[in-house]
């Protein structure tokens, strides 16, 4: 059986939207980024998921919030002068499962009294947690872990990104014991050949499709 899944990170900048675009391609699904911070700047997500893999507008659906400003949610949509409400961030309709990419990390506050994990933890979805290689990522892996098992979080795995770093990543799946998807490197060419070489030399499928 086919389930969505929630792309979130441990950090902002890891490079969760190629990640999504990776699996959006990868697994046949459609794309969902809630809330998109920063179009003032042009940092549009679903735009760039959608040049990466060259799929019909019909993949990709309509972010719920849109602000101007680079920074987090609940910022963001003050400086816009918007009031955003949880309760119409729910989970759309869609002909296929959806790649649901989040904004930064798991902590990102949305309003002054709720952070994002809280809405990942209302959609009960299983969440993909994208981490980085290199110094640091042990420590801020195992802590987004606990975070998210704390709320009972299903978490469906950890994907890296980055240079390679094997004992990093062993260490983590040592002590988390959680599936380690895979370890996306960096994609010189970010493009739908790109993504889909990328996927079949560093992913399972079936990884993505056993929710054991």
């Amino acid at each position: 059986m086919n389930t969505s899944y929630i792309i979130s990170a441990t950090d902002e900048d890891i490079g969760k939207t190629v990640v999504s675009a990776m699996l959006v391609q990868a697994l046949g699904y459609n794309y969902w980024k809630p809330i998109q911070t920063g179009i003032g700047d042009g940092g549009v997500d679903t735009r760039r998921v959608q040049k990466m893999t060259g799929l019909p507008d019909e993949r990709f659906l309509p972010e719920s919030y849109v602000f101007a400003e680079a920074v987090s949610p609940h910022l963001a949509a003050e400086l816009d002068g918007v009031s955003l409400d949880l309760n119409c961030i729910n989970l759309p309709q869609s002909d296929n499962p959806l790649i649901i990419e989040g904004a930064g990390g798991l902590m990102v506050p949305l309003t002054r009294d709720n952070l994002y994990i809280n809405q990942f933890k209302k959609w009960d979805v299983p969440l993909i947690l994208c981490a980085r290689t290199g110094l640091g990522t042990i420590n801020h892996t195992l802590l987004s872990l606990e975070a998210l098992w704390s709320r009972n979080i299903n978490v469906h795995g950890v994907i890296f990104v980055g240079e390679p770093n094997d004992d990093n990543i062993q260490t983590i799946a040592d002590f988390s014991k959680v599936r380690i998807l895979g370890h996306m490197p960096w994609i010189s060419d970010l493009d739908a050949a790109g993504l889909h070489n990328c996927f079949k030399r560093n992913f399972r499928l079936q990884d993505f499709i056993d929710l054991r």
